[in-house]
């Protein structure tokens, strides 16, 4: 039998934590972090993290797991996540992956492997290397020049997968294309993702709003307090929207007012990337932006109403 587990996904400012926190008046839920930011300890107002009292009103997994300083990887993600649900299906409770990480949700719908050939580290590591420093575009375009049938079918961001078919290319010298990829059913959960169909002028007016109150709460000494205790610039914590757009100011290079339209930019820019993404996935059931309640009641009928999976 194959475990339900619901996903409130979306962009940024979209109103998730909301929407997770209504929706414990009408199912036993434990709530999963499923963002790449909030796993790291004393990165809170950056990273828009549940607060303690919010925290307090249902149990929370998956934050502050991950020193700022520390490389964690989707593959680690993948199997601290899976942990907690399983612990949390023990209990009897109902998990509910909240988050825009897109990556987190893949790597948690898809078998480890794709097709039949072995994985070689090495491979891996340098086409995720070639990713981090010039980015998913090139990495994909890298792939549609060596096996365009596998390249259209791909989407830039799903790095694990673009990974995968260079990797066995390199290795077998037949593309990717010629193998056999599993498709969500094969993965390890029935997850049923949700996600808010906000109107893009007030999403963006959102984001513009989340990102002035982080810098009246205190992001700027949020963030000089990560370097007092050596986290490094170079940090994989410190490339997250909200962190790397204030070094400049700290480093006087420009103004509050130029850091601050610089990360309303930057922001939006990036909950587009995460609509495209979110976009691509037909699982998705789109709601419209309603109270969170409304919509809470909405995510409990259909889950009451969606059968296991053999």
């Amino acid at each position: 039998m194959k475990h339900r587990v619901l996903a409130i996904v979306g962009p940024t400012a979209c109103g998730k934590t909301e929407i997770s926190l209504a929706l414990r008046a009408f199912l036993p839920i434990e709530i999963l972090c499923m963002d790449s930011m909030q796993i790291y300890r004393g990165m809170d107002i950056g990273t828009a993290k549940p607060t303690k009292q919010e925290q307090s009103q249902v149990p929370h997994h998956m934050l502050d797991i991950a020193d700022p300083w520390e490389e964690y990887s989707v593959a680690a993600y993948r199997q601290d996540a899976m942990a907690c649900i399983d612990a949390v299906i023990q209990r009897g409770n109902v998990p509910v992956l909240v988050g825009g990480t897109g990556m987190y949700l893949r790597a948690l719908s898809l078998p480890m492997d794709y097709g039949d050939t072995k994985g070689d580290e090495a491979l891996r590591c340098k086409y995720e290397e070639l990713a981090a420093s010039q980015g998913n575009d090139a990495l994909h375009a890298l792939l549609m020049e060596k096996d365009s049938v596998t390249a259209n079918r791909l989407h830039p961001n799903d790095v694990r997968r673009v990974v995968r078919a260079l990797e066995v290319l390199e290795m077998t010298g037949k593309p990717l294309s010629s193998q056999r990829m599993p498709g969500y059913e094969e993965g390890p959960y029935r997850i049923l993702p949700f996600a808010p169909d906000m109107n893009r002028q007030l999403l963006y007016e959102r984001v513009n709003l989340r990102a002035r109150r982080m810098m009246e709460e205190g992001l700027i000494e949020e963030i000089a307090g990560l370097l007092r205790r050596g986290v490094p610039e170079n940090a994989q914590s410190m490339q997250g929207i909200g962190y790397k757009e204030v070094l400049p100011y700290l480093k006087a290079e420009q103004s509050l007012e130029e850091t601050l339209l610089q990360l309303q930019q930057r922001t939006r820019n990036y909950a587009k990337r995460q609509l495209t993404w979110f976009r691509a996935d037909e699982r998705i059931t789109w709601m419209r932006p309603e109270s969170a309640d409304s919509m809470a009641q909405q995510i409990a009928t259909i889950y009451r109403e969606e059968p296991y999976e053999s």
